[in-house]
């Protein structure tokens, strides 16, 4: 197997052996988790075949099976299942352990608003950088639609997200090259801010966000819609799911 696909069978391993777990019991929402990985997978998969026609960014066969599906590695297709659904546990699993663990809703509002002002500071000032723009509207968007939509998620989720970037910032560096020779996914600086963390372009962190938020503002969706006795919203307003 090919170095990328053990990447994301790592990362989805120990986190769908937990999810049978009595305490965190994820398997007995997979229903909805199914809906919102697929759902968050057609816009994020559009936008990565379009990126590598236009070779903004590209991957290095070396470390690739070979198997491709329209214009894209598999291992590429598997990342949009494997990667949201680690962190949709972490975002369980944190929240089980510590239910309590929210954001006030005035802190939540202004990190919401600084966050949608910086976004959209990065597009007006980077719209002929391609990786930037789009990644900038994907997180105005996405953002933008939570923050009207489910705003308690926000107070949750700013706080499960910096737990999330320890693993992102293993699993992403090692994709961009990180202790390894050359790198297995490869970025064109021209269409990007050329920041790199590590070896981590600096929008990659903003890509994670809003494919993350995507995938539970989604799935705490469909989990609520598809449930027969969904769970009450906690007294204090924070999010169990």
């Amino acid at each position: 197997m090919s170095l990328y696909f053990w990447l994301d069978l790592l990362a989805i391993s120990v986190p769908f052996l937990v999810s049978f777990h009595p305490r965190i019991g994820l398997y007995r929402h997979w229903k909805a988790m199914t809906l919102a990985l697929l759902l968050t997978l057609v816009p994020f998969i559009i936008w990565d075949i379009y990126f590598t026609n236009k070779a903004f960014w590209g991957f290095n066969e070396h470390y690739l099976s070979g198997i491709d599906l329209l214009y894209l590695p598999i291992e590429e297709w598997l990342f949009f299942i494997c990667i949201p659904y680690a962190c949709v546990f972490t975002h369980v699993s944190i929240l089980e352990i510590n239910p309590r663990l929210v954001l006030s809703e005035k802190l939540t509002n202004r990190i919401s608003l600084g966050l949608l002002l910086i976004f959209g500071l990065l597009f007006l000032f980077n719209f002929n950088k391609a990786y930037t723009a789009v990644v900038t509207i994907f997180g105005l968007v996405i953002l933008g639609w939570v923050y009207v939509k489910n705003k308690d998620l926000l107070r949750s989720f700013y706080l499960t997200f910096l737990f999330m970037l320890i693993p992102f910032f293993i699993v992403n560096g090692i994709l961009t090259g990180t202790g390894i020779e050359g790198n297995v996914v490869w970025y064109n600086d021209d269409q990007n801010l050329g920041i790199r963390l590590g070896t981590i372009p600096a929008e990659d962190t903003i890509y994670a966000f809003s494919l993350i938020l995507m995938n539970l503002y989604l799935f705490d969706a469909f989990r609520k819609k598809t449930a027969k006795d969904p769970e009450p919203v906690n007294p204090d307003n924070s999010i169990r799911v």
